[in-house]
């Protein structure tokens, strides 16, 4: 099958994961890096063995098929719409904008041109959670009826460089990491039917404690603390919380509670990790692996597989449907918080298909 040409703009902390995941799948050609800042653009680079690029390059590039946007969230639209302008597919980090309005211009612009979309997280395609489905697929747990999504931490400004951006529009713990939980429970249960939650910001300025700006102060825009309630469409209601203000806690990631059996779902950051059921009067076993890309990093199979669906004319798993129902879920936390109420989901998404319809030897297909 012929390549597919990627050019990848944004050369941050998350661009290594992606340039290390490529080499695992071979119909991945990126083609350079590029980022505002050119000399970063030549580090990564030169790390990875591809050519650094000036961002206007990749765009003229005609070998390029999909551009990568791994800038950050703010600017996930904008370059989305560059891309899109220059005939290129787009597919981003999550989330896909800051705002729903804003993913919406993405998406309506995409169908406008004829071009795909996309946008991490790709973790639900790992095997962890592909093994998760399965079970699911297979009325193991019975008739769903709930669960729990847990994501609860002191913030990031204890580890990451330049943490400043979790704290604006766009960041906060629902946008950053509420994407690997809504999103894995879409392909586990479907789409979103109503939202109901609450959004506090304890704290208006959060101290850094990682290197190299250890000490100084930064402004919080953004709840840092949310929590609240998903009905989707067949009639599970999953508690949610995401927070940056959390010293600790003991809840698993995601737990799914259904009428014959409750499913322990691994960590939706990750693509891999224990499955483990109960089964009705029975106790927490754990299961053996039915998919791969389950012992690893794969952070770009979302890329892979978007490949593939071009070269295949199929559609792609982690698309800008989803993302876009996603995003407009997680929104609707923060509008029902400040209305009182509860939020009605207007976006349709399908759940992706497995991985295993398009998988070759236990592989995705090349």
């Amino acid at each position: 099958m012929e390549r597919v040409g990627i050019g990848i703009i944004g050369c941050g902390n998350i661009s290594g994961a992606y340039l290390k995941a490529m080499a695992s799948f071979p119909i991945l050609d990126v083609r350079g890096v590029a980022d505002l800042n050119y000399d970063l653009a030549v580090a990564r680079a030169g790390e990875f063995n591809v050519s650094a690029r000036k961002i206007d390059e990749l765009f003229a590039d005609p070998k390029v098929e999909i551009i990568v946007n791994l800038t950050i969230p703010k600017a996930h639209v904008a370059v989305g719409l560059q891309a899109l302008d220059a005939g290129k597919h787009a597919y981003s980090e999550k989330p896909l904008g800051i705002n729903f309005e804003e993913g919406k211009r993405l998406a309506v612009a995409a169908k406008a041109r004829g071009l795909r979309i996309g946008a991490a997280p790709d973790t639900f395609l790992g095997g962890g959670h592909q093994t998760a489905r399965t079970l699911v697929d297979q009325g193991v747990i019975g008739q769903p009826v709930g669960g729990i999504a847990t994501f609860m931490c002191p913030g990031h400004e204890r580890w990451h460089p330049n943490p400043g951006f979790y704290y604006e529009v766009g960041g906060g713990p629902m946008l950053d990491m509420g994407p690997y939980y809504i999103t894995d429970l879409v392909n586990l249960f479907g789409p979103v039917a109503q939202v109901a939650g609450f959004a506090v910001t304890p704290r208006k300025e959060r101290v850094i404690t990682s290197e190299p700006r250890n000490g100084e102060h930064i402004p919080v825009h953004v709840p840092t603390h949310v929590t609240g309630l998903m009905a989707f469409a067949n009639g599970a209601v999953v508690q949610i919380g995401m927070s940056f203000d959390v010293a600790g806690h003991k809840h698993v990631p995601l737990e799914l509670y259904g009428t014959e059996g409750t499913l322990i779902v691994p960590d939706p950051n990750h693509f891999g990790g224990d499955v483990e059921l109960l089964r009705n009067g029975g106790a927490f076993e754990l299961q053996l692996p039915t998919a791969p890309y389950g012992d690893g990093n794969y952070r770009s199979i979302g890329v892979a597989d978007m490949a593939h669906a071009i070269r295949s004319n199929r559609p792609h798993r982690a698309n800008g449907d989803l993302a876009l129902h996603v995003l407009e879920v997680m929104e609707a936390f923060h509008t029902a918080s400040e209305s009182g109420g509860t939020v009605t989901i207007g976006t349709q998404t399908e759940r992706p298909a497995p991985l295993s319809e398009s998988l070759v030897d236990g592989r995705l297909a090349n």
